[in-house]
């Protein structure tokens, strides 16, 4: 496998060809786990409530400050809102498509115009006013200097900051879902599935511990929330602690007949068919819950829960296509079927030239990259939006001085 020359040998670093392509695919897995197998041509409206879809809330038609909240799907933020600020609120479920509805009063819908002027099952949260966590902050925020994960809550779907859900994160392999300390206290049936947690959260006292640390040394919020991991140490003088895991069962002797027998790794009274009857209820804690995979398979599902499940909203729990996970990795699929063919011929043309070539495509491309970096640099600068014949200077400047160039001797830019 070839290599360019290391800076310390005073010339410039590269990376393979081979490695480059790895990472590109690596790039393109990642846009495919938030996307999904979404269609940037088709608005999502005539689908409905989308099960799970990646999700966008235009700021220039619809500020943070005008009282309207809504989102757009994929395509919409292409063709219907290119040149708007958008925001990207990664995944939300059961969403339909609002681009061009009532609430876009100065846009329409250039890709689907017959839509009604609401879509009253929507569920919106301050993350389409570009605020998240209960700092009520934007991400990424400029004013916070310190550097800590966002994790959304399987539930509410809000994004919290690591460090304002109570304790220190487990690591990332430990926990699959994360339920936050605002959701819990509205769904005390959940009370009784806690033994199963990787961690839970509880505060030794009423201290307020969500105040984002700023450059000047003020808080971030002085009020209630009203929806790609790393972790944040947190200090030895914190004033939560974490609870280690344990699975509680009522000691309680079993009515007359009933029978105690385990249902996918869970207990079960089997007379009743519901787990409740020999699950102790436990105290929810103040802060947040963290679950392993699979926790929702513990779940009781007969009728009776299945009804508090839908009254307090959160039958979607039972839906095993209902996880972000789920999701992901339904795009990643997607993704690698529809473009294993190509990378394969790209990884049989590499291999097929000599390492010469392969090494002069590599500083080709990193010359190709710096370039176009330092282009687009000015744009951003200047908020200025690039525009197609921008892209065509640019490349036109490039062929010209990689003519001037001796010794070049590969090309690749077509005309």
């Amino acid at each position: 496998m070839a290599h360019l020359p290391s800076a310390e040998d005073g010339e410039e670093p590269g990376i393979s060809m081979v490695e480059l392509l790895e990472a590109q695919e690596e790039r393109q897995l990642d846009a495919a786990a938030v996307l999904g197998a979404a269609d940037d041509t088709s608005c999502t409206y005539d689908q409905g409530y989308v099960k799970r879809q990646a999700l966008y809330a235009c700021m220039t038609c619809c500020p943070a400050d005008g009282g309207k909240l809504a989102g757009v799907c994929l395509a919409c933020s292409y063709h219907c809102h290119e040149d708007h600020d958008l925001i990207e609120l990664y995944t939300k479920r059961k969403f339909r498509c609002d681009c061009g509805n009532s609430k876009f009063t100065q846009n329409i819908c250039k890709l689907l115009k017959e839509k009604l002027p609401e879509n009253p099952e929507n569920e919106y949260n301050h993350n389409f006013r570009g605020a998240y966590c209960t700092c009520h902050r934007p991400y990424p925020d400029p004013e916070d200097s310190i550097e800590d994960e966002m994790i959304q809550c399987c539930i509410c779907e809000d994004w919290y900051h690591g460090r304002h859900q109570g304790s220190n994160v487990p690591p990332g392999d430990d926990y699959a879902e994360m339920i936050c300390g605002e959701c819990l206290p509205k769904h005390k049936l959940l009370a009784y599935y806690m033994g199963y947690a990787v961690t839970t959260v509880k505060a030794e006292d009423s201290k307020d511990a969500v105040d984002v640390e700023k450059s000047s040394g003020k808080t971030a919020h002085e009020e209630e929330k009203v929806e790609p991991r790393h972790t944040e140490d947190c200090s030895d003088e914190t004033d939560f602690k974490v609870k280690e895991k344990t699975l509680s069962i009522n000691t309680e002797e079993p009515k007359e007949k009933d029978e105690v027998v385990k249902v996918n790794g869970a207990v079960e009274n089997k007379l009743s068919g519901c787990k409740l009857d020999v699950l102790k209820k436990q105290e929810l804690p103040s802060g947040a819950v963290f679950l392993p995979d699979q926790w929702r398979k513990q779940l009781c599902t007969c009728e009776a829960c299945k009804a508090k499940y839908k009254n307090e909203g959160i039958l979607f729990l039972l839906d095993d296509e209902d996880t972000v996970a789920f999701y992901e990795e339904s795009g990643k699929s997607h993704h690698q079927s529809h473009s294993a063919a190509p990378a394969q011929r790209e990884l049989e043309a590499l291999s097929s030239l000599d390492r010469v070539t392969r090494t002069e495509m590599v500083h080709e491309y990193n010359t190709l990259s710096s370039s176009l970096r330092d282009y687009l640099r000015k744009f951003a600068e200047n908020k200025k939006v690039v525009r197609d014949e921008d892209i065509r200077e640019f490349f036109s400047q490039l062929e010209a001085n990689k003519k001037k160039r001796p010794g070049s001797s590969i090309q690749l830019f077509c005309k």
